[in-house]
């Protein structure tokens, strides 16, 4: 599986680079994947954290240079350590161990092939706890098959519809031409949401979209995209927890927090669009307490 990694095209960027002789693209990635922490996060959807957290794995790189990103010290610094398969097994074992709901695969995109074959081993091994694939969205369908079957429940974010803004804070011009096919194939390997008796989720599709200042009406035509596209069960997360990070100063426009009511417009609109699913978030949302700390937790 690992030979899709010698003529990279696993994500839009299609680098062509031969990852296996440590060639690196747009991501910085070569054939090792590279961890930054594994706990139990409560910070999470409702139904993700539940109880007794998520059991999330933060991954290092990214193939998005989002000026804004609150984890900017693992996307794009590249603080973290790189792990073997049989140290990622080890990790999800651990954090199964543990008593989370669930594994959660935090920008897991450039790793696809990989991950597939640590959940292979991990299954084999006992790994029975859904599997959350927390992704930006930017990726292929064609990468995303790899996953079908190992794969329980796709968070992926949204963040723009708009090109100009997708290219000028994300460097990527076609970000939601690639998204929303990806989305789609997301949503067909694994339907609406289903929850257990508790309310976690075990399977399912969970759009999230974070709410830019400024960008009240980018994020309406999201709702309206995913209003047009996807069954009523799917379940969309608005996210407030937009704070200026890394390098937003340089962008005047975003270099403030978002305001009360641009959120609770895009909420309202929520509504409007007879959509009835999701999740909203409280205000304070937008502090660097819920920031992770990337310490190596959990790393072997």
């Amino acid at each position: 599986m690992l030979d899709i990694l010698e003529n990279c095209r696993l994500c839009p960027r299609s680098c062509g680079v031969n990852r296996l002789k440590g060639e690196c693209g747009f991501c910085g990635a070569s054939d090792r994947v590279v961890v930054a922490k594994a706990f139990a996060h409560r910070w999470e959807e409702p139904c993700i954290s539940g109880d007794s957290g998520s059991g999330t794995v933060f991954f290092s790189g990214c193939n998005l240079r989002c000026v804004f990103c609150q984890n900017y010290r693992i996307s794009q610094e590249w603080f973290g350590k790189a792990v073997s398969e049989d140290d990622l097994v080890e990790i999800f074992l651990n954090l199964q161990a543990k008593g989370v709901h669930n594994i959660n695969l935090v920008t897991p995109t450039i790793y696809t092939p990989q991950l597939a074959g640590a959940l292979k081993k991990a299954r084999q091994k006992g790994l029975f706890i859904p599997v959350i694939w927390n992704s930006n969205s930017y990726e292929n369908p064609e990468a995303l098959k790899i996953l079908e079957g190992l794969v329980d429940v796709y968070l992926p974010d949204i963040k723009y519809f708009d090109s100009a803004a997708a290219r000028k804070y994300s460097g990527a011009g076609d970000y939601f031409d690639r998204a929303a096919p990806a989305v789609l194939e997301m949503y067909r390997q694994v339907g609406e949401p289903v929850f257990d008796d508790k309310g976690i989720i075990k399977r399912g599709l969970i759009i999230r979209h974070l709410v830019l200042p400024g960008l009240k009406e980018d994020s309406k035509k999201i709702l309206e995209w995913i209003k047009s596209n996807l069954p009523g069960g799917v379940y969309v997360s608005l996210m407030s927890q937009y704070m200026p990070c890394y390098r937003a100063g340089e962008f005047p426009e975003i270099n403030r927090v978002l305001s009360i009511e641009e959120y609770e417009e895009v909420i309202d609109y929520f509504f409007e669009l007879g959509l009835e699913n999701g999740f909203a978030q409280e205000e304070g949302a937008n502090s660097a307490k819920y920031v992770p700390d990337f310490d190596l937790e959990g790393i072997p």
